[in-house]
């Protein structure tokens, strides 16, 4: 396994071992909830389910394991489920095997948390970036680890498995993910400055992106009578215009928006915040950003897809909960 050297940090003391204490033992020690069930992640895509009931079963009762597979092809999608009887083989079984060969491929354990809820949240989702090529997943959980108990943690790599400097490490608790940032970010880990930070969405970054600076802005529910003087007198109160126009037909009757250029950038964005839901002739002007077509049509396919991911979780949610009820009923009986 890669080692790990990070330069100036206090970090919690390691356990007895020498290693800081795994999230498995770690929640135990705690006291936190644990599930009976785990997600084995980064198999190799010959492991059959055998092969992961032999492993798993070494270290506590197995209930059930699952290789997850293509629907048409049968293919390995590459990770699993296993599920003990009770959580101290599960919470067992994370802390033994956990970057595990199996195949000669490491396998990443982690606690299923299959509530949407939780994985829609984000949570103390931390992001870490400028990695020497040489950190893997398990060099990566152990420096974290120091921090607090890790829900997941993985290395992002190229279709060659190797690293493209960059990883992701989510905690059970903000505290935990808010102390790993203080005490790392800016360190010099294997002599490589890393940046450490709260990692962001795609829907969350694109949000920011549009939050970048602008001049022009568009308004609209503007009133038939409203004139490009008008919009230059109401948005100059902000600052200097170059220009302000009132969109109109072929005929010249106004179709009741418009378009207002300022000079400088801040002076738009004051703009939009003082006068964006304002009324004027009884009309409710929403003022922001001017977009461009493309930006527009960015816009409605990520409110869509989001729409999309959240009907699917809501009924992984519910597949979720059937399944615990099941288990439970085996159980008891």
């Amino acid at each position: 396994m890669a080692q790990i050297q990070v330069q100036h940090q206090n970090v919690a003391a390691p356990g007895p071992n020498g290693v800081a204490a795994p999230g498995g033992a770690a929640a135990a020690a705690a006291g936190q909830f644990m599930s009976t069930s785990l997600y084995v992640g980064d198999l190799d895509f010959n492991v059959t389910d055998s092969q992961l009931y032999d492993l798993f079963n070494q270290v506590g009762q197995v209930v059930s394991v699952r290789v997850c597979r293509d629907l048409s092809t049968r293919r390995s999608l590459g990770y699993g489920y296993v599920n003990y009887s009770n959580p101290q083989d599960a919470a067992r079984a994370l802390e033994v095997l956990n970057f595990t060969p199996l195949n000669n491929k490491s396998i990443r354990v982690m606690y299923s948390h299959q509530d949407p809820s939780i994985r829609k949240s984000g949570t103390a989702n931390i992001f870490i970036k400028n990695l020497d090529k040489t950190i893997d997943n398990k060099a990566l959980h152990d420096t974290f680890s120091s921090f607090g108990n890790i829900l997941s943690c993985k290395i992002a790599t190229d279709p060659n498995g190797q690293s493209k400097g960059y990883g992701f490490v989510q905690f059970d608790s903000e505290e935990a993910a808010q102390s790993a940032i203080d005490k790392l970010n800016g360190m010099l880990i294997n002599d490589k400055q890393v940046y450490v930070g709260h990692f962001l969405r795609k829907q969350e970054r694109d949000t920011a992106l549009n939050k970048t600076k602008f001049n022009n802005v568009y308004v609209k529910n503007l009133a038939e009578s409203t004139t490009d003087d008008d919009l230059k007198k109401f948005f100059g109160e902000y600052g200097a215009i170059t220009s302000s126009v009132v969109m109109r037909d072929a005929d010249g009757k106004s179709k009741c928006f418009g378009f207002v250029n300022f000079e400088n950038a801040d002076d738009a964005a004051k703009a939009v915040e003082a006068l964006n839901g304002k009324k004027f002739d009884d009309k409710e002007w929403y003022v922001g950003k001017a977009q461009k077509k493309s930006e527009r049509e960015q816009e409605l396919k990520n409110r869509f897809e989001q729409t999309a991911r959240e009907a699917v979780d809501n009924f992984k949610g519910l597949i979720y909960i059937l399944k615990t009820w099941t288990i439970a009923l085996m159980m008891t009986n």
